[in-house]
């Protein structure tokens, strides 16, 4: 069986680090290219490095802020994506108290206060049980520490920056996989269930006992996911 070209968007303060577990189980059904999202400020020069680094045609998962540069990528080019799932991320741009916080990370962090994610950030971003748990947690210090704080603000500004991506999920015609944590408080549930719904071929999966961090805590129910959204 052929394997499918898959092109992963990883999140903020992510590196290709963040799908290791997805790269590792899907290698017999995917061949993949994740690029680095963390050298540009906008959503459209991410979007275009991703395309320029991409096959003609792909598969598209997007997690995190990598969603937001997957609706980027189907404004731009939407005759080259074949599927697209989008991972714990939404469609709606941020409130005004979300974009007021981003702009406050910009400044601690352009007066020399970046300390990648402190510790007191984990239960904001994966399930309780999992605050201690160092294999999920010690990946996400870790990918911090190589973006940095340049990287950190070039990313917060292209989110501050993004679209509002909507209007464009009624648009949305190929096969649609939504993956959500049930717990996740960065992009809630109601998020995901609303892209869902306004895909008209859609499929949503709920992860029991997940946080916003999917990839990292739920990584079988993840790659199952993505498997069978691959190969159906």
């Amino acid at each position: 069986m052929p394997r499918s070209p898959l092109l992963l968007l990883p999140g903020l303060l992510n590196t290709r680090r963040v799908f290791a577990p997805q790269v590792e189980a899907l290698a017999d059904v995917a061949s993949f290219t994740i690029p680095e999202l963390w050298h540009h400020d906008t959503m459209a020069a991410m979007a275009e490095a991703a395309l320029a680094a991409a096959p003609p045609t792909f598969a598209l998962c997007g997690f995190s802020m990598g969603g937001y540069v997957a609706f980027e990528i189907l404004r731009r080019a939407p005759e080259r994506v074949e599927r697209i799932a989008l991972i714990d991320t939404q469609a709606a741009p941020d409130s005004p108290e979300t974009a007021a916080r981003r702009r406050g990370f910009i400044e601690q962090t352009q007066i020399g206060r970046f300390h990648g994610i402190h510790p007191t950030l984990l239960p904001q971003l994966v399930h309780p049980s999992r605050v201690s748990d160092e294999s999920i947690t010690q990946p996400l210090f870790d990918m911090a520490c190589d973006i940095g704080g340049d990287g950190f603000v070039r990313q917060q500004q292209a989110i501050l920056g993004r679209a509002d991506s909507r209007p464009l999920l009624v648009e949305i015609e190929m096969p649609t996989l939504v993956i959500v944590g049930r717990e996740d408080l960065v992009t809630p549930l109601p998020r995901a269930q609303e892209m869902a719904s306004d895909i008209a071929n859609a499929r949503l999966e709920v992860i029991d006992e997940s946080g916003h961090m999917t990839p990292l805590e739920k990584p079988a129910e993840v790659s199952a996911a993505l498997r069978r959204w691959l190969t159906q």
